[in-house]
């Protein structure tokens, strides 16, 4: 089987690199290409078996499963461009939350699925969020399923919840990110600590939580409650997050699901619905 990538940006890259990485598919399977080729050649740079075209319709025409890796805004001229040569064996995967696979089913004529990746793919870690069209085969379905266990946990989602879904398995690191530095950067200002010595804790701090909850030695609740001592100074911590972060996660919800409705506005002029 061979697999198309149009669009080898940050996400693009990411899955190319998990997958040939996590051992889903050979160098050689793959056929990709991008705006700047530049791009896609500093993959085959790294992965000499990859093939390199130089235009979305010559991976369609390479490929059985194209996965088209580009901007929200762009989708459709894309899937418009392949479209014509696009035949019943094909399945077009598009990995962008604000279109649909109904939306897909409207241009394209093969099967259709989308699958949301992580950055914490490239780890061979977290989750892929997979929805699947209507006239979807159940022999890409079990393909794109087997792909994704290598490098991820595949999860099948309804399309209602595909927004809070992204927020947390593909925003989630950034913002995890974020609150990480803020917890550094308060350590480094109110002690002797440096941000050196402060990074490497918290980073591995992080990665053992990690391992806590992968192992299932520990749930969430669970966990704070083994580290929060009655009386202890996690306690005193705790006291403050309560009392001051207030409704800061629900906005961070509420800020993603407007920008999608936004989103969501630009991609429906283009499909016509």
């Amino acid at each position: 089987m061979k697999i198309g990538v149009i669009g080898t940006g940050n996400m693009g890259r990411i899955l190319v690199e998990a997958l040939i990485d996590g051992k889903a598919v050979s160098p050689s399977s793959l056929v990709i290409t991008n705006r700047t080729i530049a791009k896609a050649m500093n993959i085959k740079n790294s992965y000499p078996g990859v093939e390199v075209e130089e235009s979305p319709l010559n991976v369609a025409m390479n490929s059985d499963l194209i996965f088209v890796c580009v901007k929200p805004k762009d989708v459709y001229q894309v899937l418009q461009k392949i479209s014509p040569h696009l035949t019943s064996n094909h399945c077009v995967v598009s990995i962008t939350s604000p279109i649909s696979v109904e939306q897909l089913e409207t241009v394209v004529t093969c099967s259709v699925a989308r699958v949301i990746p992580s950055i914490t793919n490239r780890a061979l870690a977290g989750v892929s969020l997979m929805t699947f069209g209507t006239r979807c085969e159940e022999k890409w379905k079990a393909n794109l399923k087997e792909l994704f266990t290598h490098v991820s946990r595949p999860l099948e989602i309804e399309e209602e919840i595909t927004r809070v879904s992204s927020d947390i398995v593909s925003c989630g690191p950034a913002f995890y990110s974020y609150l990480t530095r803020r917890f550094i950067q308060a350590a480094v200002s109110e002690t002797k600590i440096d941000e050196e010595t402060a990074t490497i804790l918290a980073s591995e701090m992080l990665i053992g939580l990690g391992e806590l909850l992968r192992k299932g030695f520990y749930t969430l609740p669970t966990l704070q409650e083994k580290v929060c001592v009655k009386g202890g100074i996690t306690g005193e911590g705790i006291k403050v997050l309560e009392a001051e972060l207030g409704e800061i996660f629900e906005h961070v919800f509420q800020a993603t699901h407007e920008k999608f409705e936004e989103d969501l506005g630009e991609t429906n002029k283009q499909f016509k619905r």
